[in-house]
C-alpha cells in the first residue's frame, strides 16, 4: 500500500527561486516544469546544463518522496544526467521511482522542451531521511567524532 504525503511540495528556496512548479508527485511518479528566463540560459541561448540537472534531480526526488510517509524527506546519494539536445522554451521533467527499499530509492526519469524534444535522460540514487534533522544531525555525528570539526560550507 503506497502512503501519499497530504500536502507534497517542493520546499527548496532555490527551486522557489529558479521557478519551477510542480505538477505533480503521487505513486511514485512526478512531474516538474520550468520555463525558461534569460538567466537559465548558457551563451547559446539555450537552457544551462546546470539548470537541466537541477530540474531532473529535484523531479526525481519528487517521485521518491511521493513515496514516503510525512516527516520524511530524501536526500541525493548520486545522480547521472546524460544530456541529448539543447532545451529551449519550457522543460518538462518527469520521473518515477524503479526500486525502492527500507531507506534508498532507484529513480528515472527524462526532459522534454516546449517542442516535445528529448534534452536529456537522469538516473540517481535516493536516501530516506526524517526531514528538518538532516543538516543538524550531520554537524552532530561531525562534532560527537572529533570535538575540534566544524561544518563545511555544504553543511548549511
Amino acid at each position: 500500500m503506497t502512503h501519499q504525503p497530504n500536502h507534497l511540495m517542493i520546499e527548496s528556496p532555490f527551486i522557489d527561486h529558479l521557478g519551477a512548479q510542480l505538477v505533480s508527485a503521487t505513486d511514485g511518479a512526478c512531474e516538474v516544469v520550468l520555463t525558461l528566463r534569460p538567466e537559465h540560459l548558457n551563451t547559446w541561448a539555450v537552457a544551462h546544463g546546470g539548470i537541466t540537472m537541477t530540474l531532473a534531480d529535484c523531479a526525481l526526488a519528487m517521485a521518491a518522496r511521493s513515496l514516503a510517509a510525512d516527516g520524511i524527506g530524501v536526500v541525493t546519494v548520486e545522480m547521472k544526467v546524460n544530456f541529448m539536445q539543447p532545451g529551449s522554451g519550457e522543460l518538462r521533467a518527469t520521473a518515477r521511482v524503479l526500486h525502492r527499499s527500507t531507506t534508498m530509492a532507484y529513480c528515472e526519469g527524462e526532459i522534454r522542451d516546449s517542442e516535445g524534444h528529448f534534452v536529456a535522460k537522469a538516473l540517481g540514487t535516493f536516501k530516506y531521511m526524517r526531514r528538518l534533522a538532516v543538516g543538524r544531525e550531520v554537524r552532530q555525528q561531525r562534532l560527537r567524532s572529533d570535538p575540534s570539526a566544524r561544518p563545511g560550507p555544504s553543511d548549511g
